[in-house]
């Protein structure tokens, strides 16, 4: 049963908000003990998210209310989690479940052609799917303020990977558009996990995997 909190937010049920917020908080605790992630932290800054199974919009998506910052070289979330709290990230998932994808976790970080190519090699190495979107295509309607265009983003994403979500996938950057990537999952705090595991890989670039 869906109901309505004390802001007035549309929710889920009160069992699965606790599920949601407990892994939330328990994913930003991996991520604020991971020096190696400050380093790709984007100038938009970094939320993870996780949607509930029947997500219908950022509503019923948790993640950390004010986002993931740098605090004296490390990691810090601005806030607690909250249902609401997100709004790319957490549209993100909500349209890529509505094309057919089972993921509901997702976390954004950093971007450049150095990094993306690290990244395609990387995900190349651990069998992940790899995808991305060039922002320099984007529909001249969808620039404009008061167009939504995460619709076209994810479905443009997909479409790189023959109709699945990636594991990871990079924007471009545009005219007033920070290139940015994502790691998306089923479950935040593995993602959280597997999010440190590349900060860490890509401080020594030259490794084997």
């Amino acid at each position: 049963m869906r109901q309505v909190d004390s802001q007035g937010e549309h929710a889920v049920n009160e069992k699965e908000r606790r599920e949601l917020l407990g892994a939330v908080a328990e994913a930003v605790a991996v991520i604020e003990g991971c020096r190696e992630f400050a380093a790709l932290i984007p100038e938009v800054r970094t939320n993870i998210v996780y949607a509930a199974r029947d997500a219908q919009g950022p509503e019923d998506v948790a993640a950390v209310d004010g986002r993931i910052t740098v605090v004296n070289g490390m990691p810090r979330a601005a806030g607690r989690p909250r249902l609401g709290a997100s709004s790319h990230m957490a549209r993100a998932i909500v349209e890529a479940r509505k094309l057919g994808a089972t993921e509901r976790a997702g976390i954004n970080f950093a971007n450049d052609p150095h990094l993306a190519e690290w990244l395609r090699e990387y995900c190349r190495s651990k069998d992940w799917v790899f995808g991305h979107i060039d922002r320099g295509q984007e529909p001249a309607e969808m620039q404009r303020e008061d167009v939504p265009s995460m619709p076209w983003k994810v479905r443009t994403m997909m479409s790189s990977t023959g109709g699945r979500l990636p594991k990871v996938g990079y924007e471009t950057g545009a005219v007033g558009k920070e290139p940015v990537s994502a790691l998306f999952g089923d479950d935040a705090v593995i993602v959280a996990q597997e999010m440190c595991e590349i900060a860490r890989q890509y401080k020594r670039p030259r490794r084997s995997w």
